[in-house]
């Protein structure tokens, strides 16, 4: 029997005498199983135990095709839309010759993946870096601000593509170091890769783009409302969160309302509320963030040296993820008033996904106060984070626990309300209430 490379088409009959058809797909470094993987013509991956195939036929060989430069007439008319990849799985494309996910990110190469963008805008696309969103530190932040920074004065709007699972906090520390800008920054992503048939990446991409010719002067998530393919949401980038690993519509805003629905054809805004499109504003960013700052989850019997190693490493910020109201247990503040003492600024945001913290309600908030930690209010943890960073490295220790409560970007509400203080009604069914 033919051995199938990477990037053949073939058709498989096995025992059972059942015909498959489809592309051989690359193995994994780590895979040791004898596994063939077939991606079928509908789009889906299957694997297939070598033993369980009676016959395989290659139909057509892979052949790598030699790259030509596409060059993309812009329209008259349209406005012109920077587009940053920065990884994740729009943009990307297995190269069978490797076995590599490769990106490319040329506007023709944008135009494959979603056509109807060229009714709407024209677009330049360019590669950041290629890389897994966990894998991503705040010096990578600092280099997308950067890029983008290159190009304010030169486009209508920016998308940026990136991985979904920490999208949060790059859109939030994006929306601090961008003080002020003139035009849109949107990011997207796909929790679903281009190449099933349940991907997202065509409705987001697309509605992203006409995001970024919106009037919204702010940095946003843009991601599916719903399961289905209806609408996408605009969330403000300080204000989102990821809160599920594999739904379309993982993204919400937390404890506010999101800016926008938006269509294929058409964007609805919900409020009014946001920072406008001005030309006659200064683009203004600040990169120079302090990323000795850390973020810790505050669980039972969580032991004080996971505090005290921050204080002697040099770390100058600590952002608490308490239970409830804002509160740990009272044997840490030892440790935490040794760290507020030793110059840290540590600050308090609630493990709960919605509501407000408030540290005056019991003792142990109080004490937490006392000890002089900052709550941070409604806030999100990768806010309150990414808030950290930017205000250290803009100012001294005391300015920035004076600011850390203060809105700053729409991070914090001026008061809690329970009709954006709750789960958004799409995450349960109402059979279940």
């Amino acid at each position: 029997m033919q051995e199938p490379n990477p990037g053949d088409y073939v058709e498989i009959q096995l025992h059972n005498g059942k015909i498959l058809k489809g592309i051989v797909m690359p193995r994994s470094e780590l895979d040791t199983t004898d596994v063939l993987i077939l991606k079928l013509d509908n789009g889906y991956n299957i694997g297939i135990r070598k033993d369980k195939i009676a016959r395989i036929e290659i139909v057509k060989k892979y052949s790598i095709e030699k790259e030509v430069e596409r060059v993309v007439q812009r329209k008259e008319g349209l406005p012109v839309i920077g587009m940053f990849a920065t990884g994740g799985t729009i943009g990307s494309r297995v190269d069978y010759a490797t076995g590599a996910v490769t990106a490319k990110y040329s506007a023709a190469d944008i135009l494959d993946l979603v056509p109807e963008i060229a009714d709407i805008a024209n677009v330049e696309g360019h590669l950041i870096f290629n890389m897994l969103s966990e894998n991503l530190t705040p010096a990578h932040w600092i280099e997308i601000a950067r890029k983008i920074s290159e190009h304010l004065d030169e486009y209508y709007g920016i998308v940026i593509t990136h991985g979904t699972d920490t999208m949060a906090f790059t859109a939030a520390a994006l929306a601090f170091m961008l003080e002020q800008q003139r035009i849109p920054v949107i990011l997207t992503g796909a929790q679903r890769s281009s190449d099933r048939p349940s991907s997202d990446v065509h409705l987001n991409l697309l509605c992203a783009v006409r995001a970024a010719c919106s009037d919204v002067a702010e940095v946003c998530i843009a991601m599916h409302g719903e399961t289905e393919d209806t609408y996408v949401l605009l969330h403000r980038g300080v204000r989102a969160k990821k809160l599920h690993t594999s739904r379309r519509d993982a993204f919400v805003s937390v404890n506010d309302v999101p800016l926008a629905k938006i269509w294929k054809e058409r964007i609805e805004f919900l409020r009014n509320d946001y920072k406008k499109r001005n030309q006659d504003k200064e683009n203004r960013i600040f990169l120079n963030i302090e990323q000795r700052v850390a973020l810790l989850k505050f669980f039972p019997g969580m032991p004080a040296e996971l505090v005290d190693v921050l204080v002697d490493k040099g770390y100058k910020g600590l952002v608490i993820e308490g239970t409830g109201l804002g509160h740990v247990g009272e044997y840490l503040l030892p440790a935490i008033r040794r760290a507020v003492e030793e110059g840290l600024v540590v600050c308090m945001v609630s493990q709960c996904i919605w509501g407000r913290i408030n540290m005056c309600v019991y003792s142990t908030g109080r004490k937490l106060l006392q000890a002089g930690v900052v709550p941070c209010e409604d806030m999100t943890a990768e806010a309150a984070l990414s808030k950290l960073m930017y205000l250290l490295g803009k100012y001294d220790a005391e300015t920035a626990k004076k600011l850390m409560p203060v809105n700053l970007k729409g991070e914090i509400s001026e008061r809690s309300s329970y009709l954006v203080s709750r789960p958004p009604k799409f995450y349960y069914h109402e059979s279940l209430v």
